[in-house]
């Protein structure tokens, strides 16, 4: 079974970046669409970008759009997430998901996701 390892959270500031990798197991890292998703104390798991599998459609939360950039690179079995003038309120954990080309359901849908990785905390605080 496929696994997703996610790496590149930590401490940031307040208008500060991060940029967020999540690394396939396996070669057949091409076949799946990708999304990021995160979860802060208290709060439901929410939609925050998703990524076709040939990289051409990307798709943005509002609360994201224009802050952060989502990008893939299939050589490398790796999704991206590029996050730029954060807020306090991005702070929660990340965690990408990979889904199937036959999976049904919005990309915003986490339950129409098959795998999963463990997350990586993000806290934007001064």
């Amino acid at each position: 079974q496929v696994q997703f390892v996610e790496s590149g959270g930590g401490l940031v500031q307040p208008g500060g970046s991060l940029r967020l990798s999540c690394a396939a197991s396996e070669r057949t890292f091409s076949r799946y669409a990708m999304g990021w998703f995160r979860q802060a104390p208290g709060k439901e798991r929410e939609f925050v970008s998703a990524i076709n599998r040939d990289g051409v459609y990307t798709y943005y939360a509002d609360s994201v759009k224009g802050r952060f950039t989502i990008s893939r690179d299939n050589a490398k079995n790796t999704v991206y997430l590029q996050m730029n003038s954060l807020k306090p309120e991005d702070t929660a954990v990340y965690s990408c998901a990979a889904r199937f080309p036959s999976s049904s359901g919005s990309y915003r849908y986490p339950p129409s996701y098959d795998y999963w990785g463990q997350g990586t905390q993000v806290t934007v605080s001064s």
